[in-house]
């Protein structure tokens, strides 16, 4: 199985709604938070920020880390693991510019969005980024 890693952003405007958007599947669509697969070369920060400007059009400043989970996708043949960060709006405004990819972004009840995505956590740990380490 090929290891891919997936970030995705919690951001809230006031705990009471959550930045969700819908993807449009190969059945059927689907809500998840703001985010996708890290590219070679990125730190997990770096794939945070730049999947949330591509799917919204928002600036945003990446805080904890609020989960780490994974899945098996047999069909795929992918081991993923999904890094969630709590987030923070700093800039640029909400627009559906991947229209392929993403049918809505919308803002959604927390209680709701906790059906489509484990949001609930109320502990977060700090994203320590180690920076590159040379050969011995």
């Amino acid at each position: 199985m090929k290891r891919v890693d997936v970030t995705y952003v919690l951001l809230n405007d006031d705990h009471k709604n959550v930045l969700m958007v819908k993807n449009k599947g190969e059945k059927s669509s689907y809500y998840t938070l703001p985010g996708g697969a890290v590219e070679q070369g990125e730190t997990l920060k770096e794939a945070a920020l730049r999947e949330v400007k591509e799917e919204t059009g928002l600036d945003v400043q990446i805080n904890d880390v609020l989960s780490v989970s994974e899945a098996f996708f047999e069909e795929r043949g992918h081991h993923v693991i999904f890094f969630t960060f709590s987030g923070k709006i700093i800039g640029g405004e909400i627009h559906l510019s991947r229209p392929e990819e993403i049918e809505e972004i919308t803002w959604m009840d927390s209680k709701i969005a906790n059906e489509y995505v484990q949001i609930d956590s109320k502990a977060t740990v700090p994203y320590i980024l180690r920076g590159t380490i040379p050969k011995a």
